[in-house]
């Protein structure tokens, strides 16, 4: 008898096994198969922007189509969180990984998966994804809370494809900004405090770490989009009340606005892995602000009768209405690099990038546009119209989006996507924060 009940309980454990693991393999097959059938999709999904024409793009894109590929990319998003509440693009050793149940969850993709997710137009209190966005920010938080003054990071996660090809810092950097986002919606008031506590952190974090020479250190292959996001995130953190150094804030504008020599048009693309496109793309976010600054001074003195209605923005005009030398010289570097670097950064030849897409195409796409609302410039609506229609067409089927080199996490991928698909949504924010 107890060699019977022995051999049952064998066999049942045996079949148990089996079980769980035939369930874990399909779930793991599951991810494999579409990440397939995507591949096999054609020859418009292999590039983003680049080597086969697709041409048509702003016909392409209406609004009622613009809100059923959101839709789709929010939902594979909100499946592809971790139990912990993060979400992670995995490491920079497996590129091949398409399966997001098999990577660790990384502060830097959970914040823009979470970006995304509130841009999109749910909040803490409200919205089809709420619960996803809670469970991100705590997941973030605990990050961020379990972290010493002493700490470089505020992460133990190394090696991710984001740290590896845009820099070690950038997990501090895109907690930063969502900490920000999130800060401008009506939050409680236990919440908003540990926000701000951890947005604090976050924002010493990236300061400590950048250069005399504006450049945020621990740089990855790509390291000016890194900088460009930083700069990007303070000037967000700024917006909501975090004491910022200007010294930092002023060097990494100018080491931005320095990759782009508004005399000979020339972009220096050393921080950019020499790739046009990524410092371009942050030239123009890095001098946006400024810019905005320098057509309102001008505005103003007109309006004022100071200027002529003809007066442009240059030193001079600037000086005459009171702004000093230094003041004057630098809105309108800024003026001139911004107007010159969003041009070049929308052409054609400029937009192939690397030559097909990646996460960092994806981002620099979102630095171009935010850009451009952040100067208050009204040119982002065409911005929009095109590469809102290039996006459309090279959506996966399952909803997601995946990048062909270097960041290939179609995690990281999708949340950038929504980011710029859903950047109506955001206008005033973004406006608020080119604001003085």
């Amino acid at each position: 008898m107890q060699t019977k009940t022995k051999i049952l309980v064998g066999i049942t454990g045996v079949i148990a096994l089996f079980v769980v693991t035939a369930l874990s393999v399909n779930k793991t097959s599951e991810w494999q198969q579409v990440a397939e059938a995507n591949r096999e999709k054609g020859c418009v999904f292999m590039t983003t922007f680049g080597e086969q024409s697709s041409d048509g793009y702003a016909q392409f894109k209406i609004k009622e189509n613009i809100q059923s590929i959101v839709n789709d990319g929010l939902g594979w998003l909100a499946k592809a969180q971790l139990e912990n509440g993060g979400y992670g693009a995995g490491s920079h050793n497996r590129q091949e990984e398409m399966n997001p149940y098999a990577v660790n969850a990384d502060p830097a993709t959970t914040s823009m998966a979470a970006m995304a997710i509130l841009r999109s137009g749910s909040t803490l209190k409200k919205g089809q994804y709420k619960e996803q966005l809670k469970k991100a920010l705590e997941f973030l938080l605990t990050q961020v809370e379990s972290v010493s003054k002493d700490d470089t990071f505020i992460t133990s996660e190394k090696g991710t494809q984001i740290q590896r090809k845009l820099g070690n810092n950038i997990d501090a950097v895109l907690t930063a900004q969502f900490f920000s986002n999130l800060l401008k919606d009506k939050i409680d008031r236990k919440t908003k405090k540990r926000i701000e506590k951890c947005l604090d952190i976050c924002v010493d974090k990236i300061q400590n770490a950048t250069g005399s020479d504006g450049k945020v250190k621990g740089a990855g292959w790509a390291g000016v989009l890194q900088s460009g996001l930083a700069t990007s995130a303070l000037e967000s953190a700024g917006s909501v009340g975090a004491t910022l150094d200007e010294v930092v804030v002023t060097s990494q504008k100018n080491y931005l606005r320095d990759n782009y020599d508004e005399d000979s048009k020339s972009v220096k693309t050393t921080d950019g892995a020499g790739i046009i496109l990524y410092s371009v793309s942050n030239s123009a976010r890095g001098s946006a602000k400024d810019a905005r600054k320098a057509r309102e001074l001008i505005a103003k003195a007109k309006k004022d009768g100071k200027l002529k209605e003809g007066d442009k923005v240059t030193v001079e005009n600037l000086q005459d209405i009171g702004v000093s030398e230094n003041e004057a010289i630098g809105y309108t570097s800024s003026y001139n690099v911004y107007n010159a670097s969003k041009v070049q950064a929308q052409q054609n030849d400029v937009m192939s990038g690397f030559g097909n897409n990646g996460g960092e195409e994806f981002l620099s796409f979102l630095q171009t546009g935010e850009s451009m609302v952040v100067n208050d410039d009204d040119d982002w609506k065409t911005w929009y119209d095109d590469v809102s229609g290039r996006l459309m067409k090279i959506q996966n089927r399952d909803g997601s989006w995946s990048g062909h080199h270097c960041i290939t996490s179609p995690v990281f991928c999708t949340a950038t996507s929504l980011l710029i698909l859903s950047i109506e949504n955001d206008i005033e924010n973004l406006k608020q924060t080119g604001e003085e």
